[in-house]
C-alpha cells in the first residue's frame, strides 16, 4: 500500500517536497490540504515573498504529478476568517495535522513545533530543517573594492568598485544571467535571513522587498514594477572614524558643544553615510546615548546605538518612542520626504540632538529643502550646521542662525526682516541670507550681489511689485527708482481698481512689499482740465469738485508731472492725508499754485 503524506506550509515554502519527490524519497500520494493554500494566497495577496515561494512549490507538485511521479489530491474546505486570523496562534497548523491524522499520512513539516507537536500525538513526521549556506551565493561577487553588485535577467553580472567619489561599473562575468539563477539567489537570502538573528526583512512586498544581511542591503525588484527580475546588494566599502578625517580643533569644539541640529549633505555614494556612522562613534565615546531611525537599517555601528526601523509602517511611531527614550542624539538616515523633515524638526525642537543624512548636489541645497516644510524663522533652531560631503571628503560646512535687520543691498531702514544668515564655518563670511520678500522665499547668494548693473535686490523687487500689480493690472511697466520706492505705470482705466477706494488696495500692497509704490497711467492724460477749491479739514487737504462729477475719475498733476488718481467721492470731494507722500506734494505745489486736475 502506497503512503500518504500532507505537508504543512513550512516544507511548501523551503521547497523539500518537490526534491524529495526527485530523489525518490517519497512515492504515493501527496495530499495538500486547502487550508495551506489559502494561507499560501493569503501571504501572496499581502505582498509576502513567502506566499509565492509555496504556491511556486504546489505548482511544481503538480508538473511531478503530470510526469507520473506523484499523485496530488485537494482536500478539506477553506479556513474561515477568523482561523486565517489565528494563523500564528497555530490554528492553521492544528487543521493540517487533523487531516493528516485523519488520512493515517505522514506529515512533511520545517517546523520543529509542528514537528514535535505532530511526534507527541503519535504521528508519522518527516522534519526537515533546511540546510543554510553560512554565505549566502552572491558573497562571490565581492572582493575587498566592491562596494555594491547587480544583477539582472537577461544581463551579465555587474559591480560598482573603489571609493567613494571615484567608483567604477565592471562586468564580473560574460554568462547573461538567467531568472532560475536570480530566483536560485532570492531564495538563498530569504534562508539565510530566517535563521540569521542580525538579518532583517525591512520591506516586503512581491514586487519589491528590501533585506537588511548583516552590513549588506539587498534590494529585489520583480515584474511589473521593475522590467525584469533585478538583485541589487550594496554594502559599505569601508569604515572611518572621526579621527581619519583630520578634522580641525574647531569643527571637533562645535560638534562637542554647540552643534544639536546638524545636516550631513551630498550627491549619492560620496560618503554621507559613512561620516554619520563616525559621528554615532563620536557621540557614542563622549558619552551620549545615541540611536538611530532608519529604513533600511544599513548603518554599521557598535551594539551600544540601538537601531530603530519603522514601527508598524511609520517613522511618526518611531518619534513616539524616541522621545520616551530620551536619546542624546538621533540619527536620522535618510531625510527625504516632507514628513521626514518634518519629524526631524520635530524631534529637535523637542530637545533631541538630531543628525540627518540629506541628498544634496549643493550645502545650500539642503538648507533650501526645509524650505515650505517648516516655517522659515525656525530653520536655524532645527539646523545649526550642515557638513558636506563629496568624494569621501568634507567639502564645506555651514552655521546658520537668525536676525533682524535689512537685507544686503537694500538700504531702508523700514525693509528690515527676519533673516536665516549662512555663514562659512571656517571663514564666518556671510555666504546666502534667506528671507521674505512679498509671497516669496528667497535664497540670496550674496556674492552676487556684487558689480551687477542691475543687482539682484533690485530683479527681485521689481518681481515682487509686477506679481502684485498683475493682480489688479495688466502689462504695468514697473520703474524701482529706490531699494523702497516704485513707480508703476499702468492703462488710465486700470488706475482706480489698482489704488482702491481710499487708497486702500495700493496700501495693502506697499504694506506686504514694504515699499511705497506711485501709480501714474502710461500715457499723459488727454482728459480736460476742471475746476476745484481746496479746503483743509483735520489732518486732511479736501479737494472740491462740483457735485456732478460724483464718481468721476480724476488725475492730479503737479507741474505736469502726474501725481496720482483718485474717485470723486460724495459732495464731489477728493481727501489726502497731509502726511502721505502725496499730501506732502500737494501741499508745497499748492503754496506754488501749480496743481492741476483732470477728467
Amino acid at each position: 500500500m502506497q503512503k500518504k503524506y500532507v505537508p504543512d506550509t513550512s516544507a511548501l515554502i523551503n521547497g523539500v517536497v518537490s526534491k524529495l519527490i526527485d530523489e525518490g524519497k517519497i512515492k504515493g500520494t501527496i495530499i495538500i490540504p486547502r487550508f495551506v493554500i489559502s494561507e499560501l494566497e493569503n501571504q501572496a495577496n499581502r505582498g509576502r515573498e513567502t506566499g509565492y515561494l509555496g504556491l511556486e512549490e504546489i505548482k511544481a507538485i503538480v508538473e511531478r504529478e503530470k510526469k507520473g511521479k506523484i499523485k496530488v489530491e485537494i482536500t478539506g474546505r477553506a479556513p474561515t476568517l477568523e482561523e486565517i486570523q489565528l494563523a500564528k496562534s497555530g490554528r492553521i497548523d492544528f487543521l493540517i495535522r487533523e487531516i493528516a491524522y485523519e488520512n493515517k499520512a505522514v506529515l512533511i513539516t520545517s517546523d520543529m513545533v509542528q514537528a514535535k507537536v505532530a511526534e507527541a500525538l503519535g504521528m508519522e513526521v518527516m522534519f526537515f530543517e533546511k540546510e543554510v549556506r553560512k554565505e549566502p551565493l552572491f558573497i562571490k561577487y565581492f572582493d575587498e573594492h566592491t562596494a555594491s553588485v547587480h544583477l539582472k535577467e537577461g544581463t551579465t553580472p555587474k559591480a560598482k568598485k573603489g571609493m567613494p567619489g571615484n567608483m567604477k561599473l565592471v562586468e564580473l562575468s560574460k554568462e547573461v544571467m538567467s531568472k532560475e539563477q536570480l530566483e536560485e539567489i532570492i531564495k538563498d537570502i530569504l534562508d539565510i535571513t530566517r535563521v540569521d538573528d542580525k538579518s532583517y526583512v525591512e520591506i516586503n512586498r512581491y514586487e519589491a522587498m528590501v533585506i537588511q544581511h548583516r552590513e549588506y542591503r539587498i534590494a529585489i525588484a520583480r515584474p511589473p514594477f521593475s522590467d525584469a527580475l533585478e538583485v541589487t546588494i550594496v554594502r559599505p566599502v569601508f569604515k572611518l572614524s572621526l579621527d581619519d578625517y583630520k578634522l580641525h580643533d574647531k569643527l571637533i569644539n562645535r560638534l562637542k558643544e554647540k552643534a544639536e541640529g546638524i545636516i550631513i549633505a551630498g550627491p549619492p555614494g560620496h560618503g554621507k553615510t559613512t561620516f554619520a556612522q563616525a559621528l554615532a562613534e563620536f557621540y557614542l565615546k563622549q558619552g551620549k546615548i545615541v540611536k538611530t531611525m532608519e529604513h533600511p537599517r544599513d548603518l554599521q555601528v557598535p551594539p551600544d546605538i540601538t537601531q530603530y526601523a519603522p514601527l508598524q509602517d511609520s517613522m511618526e511611531n518611531t518619534a513616539d518612542i524616541l522621545l520616551l527614550v530620551r536619546p542624546d542624539y538621533t540619527i536620522y538616515d535618510e531625510v527625504r520626504k516632507t514628513k521626514d523633515f518634518r519629524l526631524f524638526a520635530d524631534l529637535r525642537m523637542a530637545g533631541v540632538g538630531m543628525i540627518g543624512v540629506v541628498h544634496a548636489s549643493k550645502a545650500i541645497e539642503a538648507v533650501q529643502r526645509f524650505m515650505g516644510r517648516v516655517e522659515l524663522g525656525l530653520i536655524p533652531q532645527i539646523v545649526d550646521t550642515v557638513i558636506f560631503i563629496k568624494n569621501g571628503r568634507i567639502e564645506k560646512i555651514y552655521v546658520l542662525n537668525l536676525t533682524v535687520r535689512t537685507p544686503t543691498g537694500m538700504t531702508e531702514s523700514d525693509l528690515a526682516r527676519p533673516i536665516v544668515e549662512v555663514r562659512d564655518f571656517e571663514t564666518e563670511k556671510l555666504e546666502y541670507e534667506i528671507y521674505t520678500y512679498g509671497e516669496q522665499t528667497v535664497v540670496m547668494d550674496v556674492n552676487s550681489l556684487v558689480s551687477e548693473d542691475k543687482n539682484a535686490i533690485e530683479q527681485l523687487a521689481e518681481d515682487a511689485v509686477r506679481k502684485e500689480i498683475a493682480k489688479y493690472a495688466k502689462d504695468a511697466e514697473i520703474l524701482l527708482i529706490q531699494p523702497n520706492k516704485a513707480i508703476v505705470r499702468v492703462e488710465e482705466k486700470d488706475i482706480a481698481g489698482l489704488i482702491g477706494k481710499k487708497g486702500k488696495t495700493i496700501q495693502k500692497i506697499e504694506d506686504k512689499l514694504g515699499l511705497k509704490i506711485e501709480v501714474e497711467p502710461k500715457s499723459l492724460s488727454l482728459k480736460k482740465e476742471v475746476e476745484f477749491e481746496v479746503k483743509e479739514k483735520g489732518a486732511y487737504i479736501v479737494l472740491i469738485f462740483d457735485e456732478s462729477l460724483t464718481g468721476k475719475n480724476v488725475d492730479i498733476y503737479v507741474d505736469d508731472e502726474y501725481l496720482f488718481s483718485a474717485t470723486i467721492g460724495k459732495k464731489g470731494m477728493v481727501k489726502v492725508k497731509k502726511t502721505s507722500d502725496h499730501g506732502k506734494k500737494l501741499i508745497r505745489a499748492l503754496a506754488r499754485g501749480s496743481v492741476v486736475a483732470r477728467i
